[in-house]
C-alpha cells in the first residue's frame, strides 16, 4: 500500500450529525496519508471529543480560514488537502491528485451534490464550468495545494467568507490550478433546506458583492 506525502485538514464546528460517517471515511484514508488533522472551532456538541478518539484534533478560533490555517501549520505533508466535513474524499481521488498534479502547485476536483434531480446536475455543471474558466475554486471542490506554495501566499486570508475564492485569485496569479475531472461528492443540504433557486441567487449575489469589494463580514451575516 502506497502512503502519499499528503496532509488532510478538516475544519469542523458542531458536526455531531456527521461524526460517524466522517470517522468511517477518514479511517479509510489513514493508511494512505502522512496525517489527518481535524481543526475544531469550539464545538459544543461533543463531536470534537468523539473524533479525538481516532484522529488528531487541534483547537482554533472559530472561522474556516483560521481553522484551515491552524491545520496547515501542524501538517507534515508536502501536499495539503482541505476537506469539508460533508465532502467525500477517498484513496482513488488521492491517487488521481498525486498522478495528475505533479507539475502543478495547486488544484481542485469537480464537485457533485448528493441529491437527485436535474436542478442539482445543472448547479454542478455551472460550478465546475465556472471554476475551469476562471481558475477559481470553492471549498466544496476540495482544494489541494503544495505546502510551500500555500505558505508563500500566507495561507487563507482571515476573512469571514469567501476565503477560498480569495485564495484562488491570489494563487492563480502565480500558477494555474490543476482542474481535475474526478468527482468529490458533497452535501446538498443547504440547497435542500433553503430551496435551489433561493440558494443559487444568494450565492450569485454574494459573489457579485465580494467582487465589488463588500466586506466579507457583512456578506457572512447575509450568508448565515
Amino acid at each position: 500500500m502506497n502512503r502519499f506525502n499528503v496532509s488532510i485538514i478538516v475544519p469542523i464546528f458542531n458536526e455531531g450529525d456527521q461524526v460517524s460517517d466522517l470517522t468511517q471515511r477518514l479511517t479509510l484514508l489513514n493508511d494512505y496519508v502522512t496525517d489527518i488533522i481535524i481543526v475544531d472551532g469550539g464545538s459544543t456538541d461533543g463531536c470534537n471529543e468523539k473524533l479525538a478518539k481516532n484522529f488528531t484534533v487541534i483547537n482554533s478560533e472559530k472561522g474556516r480560514a483560521k481553522q484551515m490555517n491552524a491545520g496547515a501549520q501542524q501538517a507534515q505533508g508536502t501536499w495539503l488537502v482541505f476537506l469539508h466535513a460533508d465532502t467525500h474524499f477517498n484513496s482513488s481521488l488521492l491517487r488521481a491528485m498525486i498522478d495528475q498534479a505533479t507539475l502543478h502547485q495547486w488544484g481542485r476536483f469537480n464537485v457533485q451534490l448528493n441529491a437527485r434531480g436535474l436542478s442539482y446536475r445543472v448547479i454542478e455543471w455551472f460550478i465546475n464550468t465556472r471554476s475551469r474558466l476562471t481558475n477559481v475554486a470553492t471549498g466544496d471542490q476540495c482544494i489541494f495545494v503544495r505546502k510551500r506554495f500555500f505558505e508563500s501566499l500566507n495561507g487563507f486570508k482571515d476573512i469571514s467568507l469567501m476565503e477560498d475564492v480569495d485564495f484562488s485569485k491570489r494563487a492563480r496569479i502565480h500558477a494555474p490550478p490543476k482542474c481535475l475531472t474526478e468527482v468529490v461528492k458533497t452535501s446538498a443540504r443547504r440547497w435542500q433546506k433553503y430551496g435551489v433557486i433561493k440558494t443559487v441567487l444568494l450565492m450569485w449575489q454574494l459573489r457579485l458583492y465580494f467582487w465589488l469589494g463588500k466586506s466579507p463580514e457583512v456578506l457572512a451575516k447575509k450568508y448565515h
